[in-house]
């Protein structure tokens, strides 16, 4: 059954680009990161209540949970779907695999404690050639389709930015340390959706062009990639272990590339999977899963982050 969960969680997020990308043919980036924000809050709204979890209480963990809504849902949905318009989404999903060389840079920052080892600063500089690698420079001036998808990068990578302040933050304050995964990301996905209803009249504008086809990939990229992944995937934490269950990360990107590719017809070039490779080394060796070290805190988190961060 866990290795059931697994596998359905790498399809699942894996395939939450693609969808997105489908979105877009009929909706507005704002609209398409309005829609999957608002129903995957209902649908865990829904399994809180069935499951009968209690909502949290202490104003302080609400508070801090509107900050981490912000970074780890608002803005990050909303800089994807936007980029989504020049980029292609397999691309898009492997650099979604930067999120946890950013979560350590923002640990860096943002918890004292959590100082970086050489491991760690080799990794990261690893993954700093990655992301450039995946731009590809000897392509931007000579392509103009390269050229034009160049600001569409840039903002994935404010998005894994993003992924990687919320993820801080909440290691920072510990934010909902006597509350389950599942009520956490509930509040968290709750407080995001109203955020972006309160300002869809301003930003989510647009005409609508709906079909079957764009309906069913914002019910599978809200209720499904948004809400149930979230609740499958805080079971496999429990059975498996964070860092077992964090390597989920090191497959979405494929998924995400094969949809990109073999359904959508997107070209590919040989810099992205040389360059998504590059990135999960580097990841690998902050997170200790190269060398054989006990891995430090900060790197634990980090490799799970791509699991946390999701949606």
């Amino acid at each position: 059954m866990n290795a059931l969960l697994y596998v359905l969680v790498a399809l699942t997020w894996g395939s939450s680009f693609f969808f997105a990308k489908i979105g877009l043919d009929g909706l507005a980036p704002q609209q398409v990161a309005t829609v999957r924000t608002v129903l995957g809050a209902v649908t865990l709204v829904v399994v809180l209540l069935v499951t009968r979890r209690r909502w949290p209480r202490e104003p302080r963990v609400w508070g801090h949970l509107l900050v981490v809504a912000v970074f780890l849902n608002a803005v990050p949905s909303s800089l994807m779907a936007w980029a989504e318009q020049t980029v292609p989404s397999g691309l898009a999903s492997i650099y979604n695999a930067t999120t946890p060389i950013m979560t350590l840079l923002a640990l860096a920052v943002l918890v004292p404690s959590e100082r970086l080892s050489r491991r760690q600063v080799g990794g990261i500089v690893l993954g700093i050639v990655g992301v450039l690698v995946l731009v590809g420079p000897w392509d931007v001036l000579g392509d103009p389709e390269v050229l034009a998808s160049v600001p569409g990068q840039v903002a994935l990578l404010g998005m894994t930015a993003s992924y990687g302040i919320g993820l801080a933050w909440l290691r920072r304050f510990g934010v909902g340390g006597g509350s389950d995964p599942t009520t956490v990301a509930t509040v968290q996905l709750t407080l995001a959706a109203v955020l972006m209803l309160l300002v869809a009249p301003v930003v989510a504008t647009g005409a609508v062009q709906l079909d079957w086809r764009i309906v069913g990939a914002m019910v599978a990229l809200g209720a499904v990639g948004t809400g149930l992944a979230y609740a499958w995937n805080t079971r496999l934490v429990g059975a498996w272990g964070a860092g077992r269950a964090s390597t989920v990360t090191y497959l979405t990107p494929v998924v995400g590339v094969a949809l990109g590719v073999l359904v959508l017809g997107e070209p590919l070039r040989w810099n992205e999977p040389v360059g998504g490779l590059v990135v999960l080394a580097g990841i690998a060796l902050a997170s200790g899963l190269l060398g054989g070290r006990r891995r430090h805190p900060a790197a634990a988190a980090a490799s799970g982050a791509g699991v946390a961060a999701r949606r």
